[in-house]
């Protein structure tokens, strides 16, 4: 050990992600085979054509993951959130993916992903405390 340095790194510069990412991914991939990853993401902009909401996923192996959806509050209970979950799935699934996994908060929107088929599959009490922050998941195609 005495050739190497731990260090903390305040701001994590593209070397460094490209080092680990790599790392692992590389090590995923032998592991797992190639996960053919590809960004999805689809905007709804208003008529100012600025972004009023969205949802941005990652499609790979068989999953879909969601990682971020958001819509401006005079947006929602509008049917856009089921818009966009619905494009982003149906967009995954002619990529292959046969499942899809997200998480949220108790104070986000457990019940909307719920209408739309999810199921709780984990959860973690007092993160942040008060509140709990759920792992749901969804069968995209019948297997």
């Amino acid at each position: 050990m005495d050739d190497y340095q731990i260090r903390q790194v305040e701001k994590i510069e593209d070397p460094i992600w490209e080092a680990i990412g790599g790392g692992i991914n590389a090590f995923n991939e032998e592991q797992a085979g190639p996960e053919n990853a590809k960004r999805i993401c689809f905007v709804v902009y208003d008529s100012e054509d600025k972004v009023a909401g969205g949802v941005i996923a990652l499609a790979y192996w068989n999953w879909l993951y969601i990682d971020l959806m958001w819509l401006r509050p005079d947006l929602r209970r509008k049917g856009y959130g089921a818009r966009l979950l619905a494009l982003a799935e149906d967009e995954a699934k002619k990529l292959g993916a046969q499942h899809v996994y997200l998480d949220t908060f108790s104070f986000q929107a457990p019940e909307f992903y719920k209408k739309q088929g999810y199921r709780v599959y984990g959860e973690l009490q007092d993160f942040p405390k008060g509140f709990q922050r759920y792992f749901m998941t969804k069968d995209l195609v019948k297997i």
